[in-house]
């Protein structure tokens, strides 16, 4: 199979769908890796590296879109991409296509075989694809809150860890999935008075027992999640239900009664945000203030730190799309039900209903 890397144009964003020994592996597998000229250099890459190992560059987007069976990417289509989607194209990549609807109209009508790494979900509810860039966005949220929380960037000054004699910042995770769990980690490690809010009372019971007792856990309703942002200095949004919108469980209101200075970095905002006042920003102009709180809601958090996301995503992305590109995808499908659910859109219809549903779509399962 054909399988082509374009450079990602999103927004800062420097990660890249492959790596050099995912290229290699691919190359000895009788496959042929088409890559955009630099498309690896932010993540600290050269063509000649992926030469060695036998891929071919090429000069523009347009011929690695153009010559390919499948396209890896790391970032959904973007608008100056669209002219390249095309019927029997296959596309792997995070998708996020709940709060995408252009996106999705764009790839339905140009009947895109669309397979989002966020999607794909083994037996145990684990999103193998997915979890990499949750472990390293829920890691970014607590440095990029400390960040935030300095005078200097019109943050309340104060220091997450505290010093003795001092009270430390106030974090409060919204969600204890990977992000959340990740973002607590960070938290507490720094020295902060941590408390994680979600749902699952078991999952809570799992976040106490490896944190040895050192965050606080509250169940996840209207009055404790109110209580808890009123009091914050960091809030993280962390809330994931695969494939969907994110609910909105901090509200406006909630907001309102957060201190000036205070700082929210919403992770869950490339499925929508799970927080009233969240709205979309890029790497470029990553903040907005809502009542006097710092938001910081960019959706591709993972491209600040390529050299560490890119190696931690293809490891994850490489056995599916060896299976997809030995197989075919139909093939691979009947094979591997984890990665059947990855589709998100085939032919001309929406083939995850969680998306179907967001966007008041038809919803047509697939039948492989």
């Amino acid at each position: 199979m054909k399988i082509g890397i374009p450079k990602e144009i999103k927004d800062n964003e420097y990660r890249v769908a492959i790596t050099v020994g995912s290229t290699e592996m691919l190359v000895r597998a009788h496959h042929q890796v088409l890559i955009e000229k630099s498309a690896g250099e932010g993540s600290g890459i050269s063509d000649e590296e992926y030469q060695k190992v036998g891929a071919k560059i090429l000069d523009t987007a347009a011929d690695v879109w153009g010559h390919a069976e499948m396209i890896m990417k790391v970032k959904e289509p973007q608008e100056p991409e669209y002219k390249y989607l095309r019927e029997g194209l296959i596309l792997f990549t995070y998708l996020h296509l709940a709060a995408e609807p252009e996106v999705t109209r764009q790839l339905v009508d140009k009947k895109v075989t669309a397979i989002g790494y966020e999607t794909i979900q083994l037996p145990s509810g684990v999103l193998p694809c997915l979890t990499p860039m949750s472990e390293v966005a829920g890691r970014m949220s607590i440095q990029i809150g400390a960040r935030y929380l300095e005078k200097e960037n019109e943050g309340r000054g104060k220091l997450l860890g505290g010093v003795p004699g001092v009270r430390p910042a106030d974090v409060v995770v919204v969600g204890g999935g990977i992000v959340g769990c990740n973002a607590a980690k960070i938290a507490l490690g720094m020295g902060a008075h941590v408390t994680v809010i979600d749902i699952n009372a078991e999952r809570l019971r799992y976040i106490e027992d490896i944190m040895k007792g050192g965050v606080t856990t509250l169940i996840s309703n209207y009055r404790n999640i109110a209580e808890a942002v009123r009091d914050a200095d960091l809030v993280i949004g962390a809330v994931l239900i695969p494939g969907a919108k994110a609910p909105r469980l901090v509200t406006r209101e909630m907001v309102q009664t957060m201190q000036k200075g205070s700082v929210i970095v919403d992770v869950s905002i490339d499925q929508g945000g799970c927080i009233e006042t969240a709205r979309p920003t890029k790497h470029s102009d990553p903040i907005y203030t809502v009542n006097g709180v710092i938001h910081y809601c960019v959706t591709n958090m993972p491209g600040a730190v390529p050299r560490t996301s890119t190696h931690a995503l293809s490891n994850a992305t490489l056995p599916y799309a060896m299976k997809i590109a030995n197989l075919g995808f139909k093939k691979a499908f009947k094979t591997d039900m984890a990665l059947a659910l990855g589709l998100n859109t085939c032919e001309d219809y929406v083939t995850c209903k969680p998306v179907a549903e967001a966007h008041g779509m038809a919803y047509a399962p697939f039948n492989p």
